[in-house]
């Protein structure tokens, strides 16, 4: 499978399409629409959104880089939000290639750090961000204390182009 990554607008329709296509997925798997602590990102906190299209122009694949506040977790932390992939393209490494871009625009952006929270429902989104370079961090922000979270962090260098 073929795609291409480009910076899109979070309110664009295909960036929202995903993210609504997420939230059905996940609102399913929780058994809630509760499930996320904290305010959802909003177009005004989230500087870059990445979509991935195949070669019909098809977004397959999206995520995001809201920068966190210096008080959260020191200067220079970026949280990854709205990482997502349709199920038909699962397993074709775009997910990876999303991740790789997000990472190139955090460096981009100043980060020497990226975190980001998913669930404990999400084994597969566990998986993926531990083969991919992600180690378990504590609950941070609106997450500490939640049952459903958990984190991952990877530090970023100028030398490191994403790869784990």
């Amino acid at each position: 499978m073929r795609w291409t990554i480009t910076p899109t607008p979070f309110d664009d329709p295909d960036a929202d399409s995903l993210r609504r296509a997420q939230r059905k997925e996940l609102d399913a798997r929780y058994g809630t629409s509760d499930h996320e602590p904290g305010v959802p990102p909003s177009a005004a906190e989230v500087p870059v959104f990445l979509v991935a299209r195949d070669a019909d122009g098809s977004a397959i694949a999206c995520g995001g880089l809201r920068p966190l506040p210096d008080a959260v977790l020191g200067a220079g932390v970026v949280e990854i939000k709205r990482m997502y992939t349709v199920p038909s393209a699962r397993g074709s490494g775009v997910a990876a290639a999303v991740l790789r871009a997000l990472e190139s625009e955090a460096r981009r952006l100043g980060a020497r750090r990226l975190v980001l929270e998913t669930g404990t429902a999400q084994p597969d989104a566990i998986r993926f961000y531990q083969r991919e370079g992600y180690g378990p961090i504590p609950l941070f922000g609106s997450y500490a204390g939640s049952d459903n979270s958990v984190c991952f962090g990877r530090e970023l260098s100028a030398e490191d182009p994403g790869g784990a």
